[in-house]
């Protein structure tokens, strides 16, 4: 009544044959996976093969199974699992241990799925999109202290053991007027004191761990500090706060998909574009790309970067805090490079002041003044100067031509920016409203970026199966297999090495030859 093969029950078409063969393709030695050189003749208990193991956390970041309890009940009764594995069945440990330590290894074979897509012509390699996602980390925010929250418990704390130590004298006082009768009846005062001095010594004991946690975060510069996950932080955005990270991605403009990513721990977005576009143009080799991103990626450093390194990017201009108060802002004046001056609104010139100077963010800049008497009496002083100024400065920076031309392609990227938002969030939502993956489960950096990984290589793996089909893609993996034999040849060559010694053995054993069986151990 029902199929006597494994084999029976997983149909051709059915995608988990899509991981099977991806996974056939790599060298995993190569790419840093803990024993997958491991040979025969070594001595001690075999480890899984990692192919297996890869397999598994494939399979299930792919169909929202993530903790390692849950997998290993999965390859015990899902079919699929179990034909996967070839009924093998590792523990929750093993499962574990294998995403904690391989960190690297995942994050490679990430990037070597981004190459087979390459390959297979699923990326365009001209236009990227660039943004950020705040994802809870294994860390709540009652775990992560700053310098001024710190600061308030200390306080805290010493007003609570200073009423403390009050209301003790305040019982040992009581306790000295009471008759011998009243103390020779329990030391009902004795008692009550003791619960208090108790509570004292707790309280001294929060607030040495207090202060300690304040002289590590000085001692170190971070500006936070974690009790529980050590790289995680508060982000806050919007008003909202995350007690996690902020994973950035770079999604390609053809089929939206992920040819970048990286994790970070900070809120802000600036500083991320040079460094998120350029990872993706290496991996892509493009001799140039467009980058679009949103106006938290601006920074004029970042642009030069970018524009140094052949990326053409496109991120709107920040209004500024002076035009939303209705002023004018920098943008309002016009710079005439013939005569080294800016014009102001009304007409009036800015000349430049001897020297140069540099700001808080290491930018050198010119700066430009209007003159006094010229700003006194004119109609537009209240829309160009504060209350307490009495003249106009301009900063232009070293390298202003960058911005300039900047600004001068933002003049028509209206239909650039509507594309954006529709490429970079498309992945974001798909990871955590279809899969449902908003937090982390592991803690630090190293293992974070592991995971994150595998939840971007099967978000990449999906959507390419959904894009080619199954045959399509299996065909174009065997021919990589063909083109690019090491990493199957070696997973052959490990099987038949241990086939030969398992043959060995057996020969020695009917031969009834013992002392050669000791030796082989």
């Amino acid at each position: 009544m029902l199929p006597a093969r494994i084999e029976d029950y997983v149909g051709a078409d059915n995608p988990v044959r899509a991981i099977e063969s991806f996974v056939c393709a790599l060298d995993l030695a190569r790419l840093g996976f803990r024993h997958a050189d491991r040979g025969a003749e070594e001595e001690g208990q075999p480890p899984y093969d990692p192919a297996d193991l890869l397999k598994l956390y494939l399979y299930g970041y792919s169909n929202q199974v993530r903790s390692s309890r849950r997998l290993e009940r999965e390859a015990c009764r899902n079919l699929e699992l179990i034909w996967l594995l070839k009924n093998l069945q590792p523990g929750y440990r093993t499962i574990a241990n294998f995403r904690k330590e391989n960190w690297g290894a995942l994050k490679a074979a990430n990037r070597q799925f981004v190459l087979v897509m390459r390959e297979l012509d699923l990326v365009g390699g001209d236009v990227v999109a660039i943004d950020g996602s705040f994802f809870h980390g294994d860390a709540s925010k009652a775990s992560i202290f700053t310098r001024r929250r710190l600061t308030d418990q200390i306080a805290k704390l010493d007003k609570d053991i200073e009423a403390y130590r009050k209301s003790l004298e305040d019982n040992d006082a009581a306790e000295a007027k009471k008759q011998k009768k009243n103390r020779a009846n329990g030391g009902g005062g004795g008692g009550r004191s003791g619960p208090i001095g108790a509570k004292v010594a707790e309280l001294m004991a929060q607030r040495s761990r207090a202060k300690a946690d304040l002289a590590r975060l000085e001692e170190s510069g971070e500006t936070q500090l974690s009790t529980t996950d050590p790289d995680a932080r508060l982000l806050v955005k919007s008003g909202q706060g995350v007690a996690g990270y902020n994973v950035q991605t770079v999604v390609d403009n053809k089929h939206k998909l992920i040819v970048a990513s990286e994790v970070v721990n900070d809120s802000s977005d600036v500083g991320q574009l040079h460094a998120m576009a350029k990872a993706a143009k290496d991996v892509l080799e493009a001799k140039s790309l467009q980058a679009l991103a949103d106006e938290g990626y601006y920074s004029s450093l970042e642009l030069k970067a970018c524009e140094d390194d052949g990326i053409v990017a496109y991120v709107p201009v920040p209004e500024g805090h002076l035009a939303k108060k209705g002023r004018f802002s920098r943008k309002d004046f016009n710079y005439d490079a013939g005569a080294d001056v800016y014009r102001c609104p009304a007409g009036e010139l800015l000349r430049p002041i001897k020297g140069q100077w540099q700001n808080a963010s290491g930018r050198i800049e010119t700066r430009y003044a209007s003159r006094k008497a010229t700003c006194q009496p004119c109609r537009l002083r209240s829309r160009c100067l504060g209350e307490n100024a009495s003249q106009r400065i301009v900063h232009r920076w070293e390298h202003e031509d960058v911005l300039d031309r900047h600004r001068a392609r933002m003049q028509g990227a209206d239909e650039l920016m509507r594309r954006r938002s529709a490429l970079v969030e498309h992945p974001f939502g798909t990871i955590k409203c279809r899969a449902g993956y908003r937090h982390f489960l592991v803690r630090g950096f190293d293992k974070v970026r592991g995971e994150w990984s595998l939840m971007a290589l099967c978000y990449n793996l999906t959507r390419v199966l959904n894009i080619l089909g199954l045959k399509h893609f299996m065909a174009r993996i065997a021919k990589a297999i063909l083109l690019h034999p090491c990493g199957l040849a070696a997973r052959l060559n490990s099987t038949w090495t241990a086939l030969s010694a398992f043959w060995t053995y057996c020969t020695l054993l009917l031969a009834g030859r013992p002392q050669q069986l000791a030796q082989l151990g």
